[in-house]
């Protein structure tokens, strides 16, 4: 009954009832009436004064707005908040998403109701590959996430351990100059080159093996193929996602591709973990090198799943859980950047030419780089800056999913929801950014702006408790390969070819067409990289 009808009947009633009609009966009926208006009015008026679902496209019953999806999301969500506004909807099929799409909102999701989001929208293709979503990325929020959080950052990714693993850094990138000395002159994909080197400094730090050899383009080839492969089925829609009631029929055969993908890389886990216990039970210690005790993190894991005083126990499925965390989020993610990066600063020549004079001055024309170069490399450290300005690793961050109903932007987001970030759009948005869609690194040169997630205009690598644990280990690959591959050659398309910087959405956004690029020795001394 609506206010102004009750009210309407209440009147009628009070004209109509004389003295003598307030019998018992007629009391009882006329307080009834006003209880039911004072009720509806209320409601009316509570319903008024709170906060609507956000805006968003007209889509179909049942599916909601699921047929007119664009594979590239990152571009699709931005148009769309040109017309709906910075906070907007998206129903997709029984699963809401809301879609947050400038600085002010996403402080809101990210810091100021940081920890209601906090939890992820686990799809079941994270379910799948990180067994069951007991990983950093995929795990609740809670004492075992925060235990692995700083179990990473503290032990395996801070400043300390990466110095003390400086030397595999160095071991791998030398190694792929002295490749692509080899190939100098002929086309190589940089991409793929540059995965390599990072799988290489992963697998040594995580259980000290690398690929050598014959083995190392066709392994590294297959191997980037299957990350890629795993990243495209974690960004991909999925209706098991959107109707739990036809999960058990994987109509898009998602969940039956990642689980052959993640077999593949449990079998890798499995075979180095025996092999590590197996060392460990013959030979009492490990050495590398002659005597010198191994700290791989393989090693570290193992000691802290058996120890028994542990508040939160380490399980085998977390270890290998963090394992797939390191493989696949460190290599996909970095080697993309250095593709990018590369592919910006051929197309603009004046960069090339101003990083490569900072490199001669900084490390000299006749020498190699050196980790210890790289804070004297400030054009470089801005150049690696607005390549995560255009191109961020993860363009719309891992989904958060709140776990009570609040407010953003002025709109009810609802407990449950899928939280999509559009960090892409905000990094591209010409009312905070000059000329945003220009390759400029001078933008970055005589200003504060960094990737530590306090500043909501430039945030690559997320914001709050679930940004990325892994920024150390990214910046310090992604610059060291960078100067390393500028400094030691000259770069050039091959001929006919034009750049094309297209990118094609993932989780983890990639080239859509590999970066195929003409090493040119800068040093006439190769012995340099023996």
């Amino acid at each position: 009954m609506s206010p102004s009808i009750s009210l309407s009947l209440l009147h009628n009633l009070e004209s109509s009832l004389s003295w003598q009609d307030f019998s018992l009966p007629n009391l009882l009926i006329l307080s009834s009436v006003f209880a039911i208006g004072c009720w509806a009015w209320r409601r009316f008026a509570k319903k008024k004064d709170s906060p609507s679902l956000p805006p968003g496209p007209a889509g179909l019953p049942l599916v909601g707005n699921l047929p007119f999806l664009d594979p590239e999301l990152h571009t699709y969500f931005a148009t769309l908040a040109m017309t709906y506004g910075p906070v907007l909807k998206i129903q997709l099929g029984k699963k809401l998403g809301v879609v947050v799409t400038s600085p002010a909102t996403a402080r809101e999701v990210l810091k100021d109701n940081d920890v209601t989001f906090a939890n992820r929208d686990v799809p079941i293709a994270g379910r799948t590959a990180f067994y069951g979503g007991s990983d950093i990325v995929w795990n609740p929020y809670g004492p075992e996430w925060r235990m692995l959080r700083k179990v990473c950052g503290l032990k395996m990714l801070s400043n300390h351990t990466l110095d003390s693993v400086y030397e595999l850094r160095r071991r791998e990138v030398r190694k792929t100059v002295a490749y692509l000395l080899l190939q100098a002159g002929s086309p190589v994909n940089v991409g793929e080159q540059m995965f390599l080197t990072v799988l290489n400094v992963i697998t040594s730090m995580l259980w000290g093996g690398t690929v050598q050899g014959e083995e190392r383009e066709r392994l590294g080839a297959d191997f980037k193929q299957a990350v890629s492969n795993l990243t495209k089925l974690l960004g991909r829609p999925n209706i098991s996602d959107f109707y739990p009631s036809l999960a058990r029929f994987d109509l898009q055969g998602i969940e039956r591709q990642m689980k052959g993908l993640a077999k593949r890389f449990d079998g890798i886990f499995e075979k180095m973990i025996q092999q590590r216990l197996k060392m460990q039970t013959e030979s009492g210690s490990e050495s590398l090198d002659g005597g010198e005790e191994r700290k791989d993190f393989l090693r570290f894991l193992l000691n802290w799943k058996d120890e028994e005083d542990a508040k939160i126990p380490l399980t085998l499925t977390g270890l290998k859980a963090l394992l797939m965390d390191m493989l696949v989020g460190g290599t996909d993610s970095s080697s993309n950047t250095i593709e990018f990066a590369m592919a910006e600063i051929m197309k603009k020549p004046s960069v090339l030419r101003k990083v490569q004079q900072e490199l001669d001055t900084v490390v000299g024309e006749d020498n190699i780089v050196e980790e210890s170069h790289i804070p004297k490399l400030p054009y470089l450290q801005a150049v690696m800056k607005e390549s995560l300005r255009l191109h961020p690793p993860v363009p719309l961050l891992i989904p958060h999913c709140p776990s009570a109903t609040c407010t953003v932007g002025g709109y009810m987001v609802p407990k449950g929801s899928r939280v999509f970030i559009n960090v892409w759009a905000i990094h591209r948005d010409p009312s905070i950014w000059r000329d945003p869609l220009e390759f400029d690194p001078d933008r970055f040169l005589h200003c504060e702006d960094n990737y530590n997630g306090h500043d909501f205009n430039y945030f690559p690598f997320g914001s709050g408790r679930r940004m990325c644990v892994g920024i150390l280990m990214a910046e310090r690959m992604v610059l060291y390969s960078l100067a390393t591959l500028l400094h030691s050659f000259d770069w050039k398309l091959p001929e006919g070819e034009e750049m094309d910087l297209t990118e094609q959405f993932g989780i983890v956004m990639k080239k859509k067409k590999p970066l195929m690029a003409v090493p040119l020795p800068r040093s006439s001394d190769p012995r340099l990289y023996e």
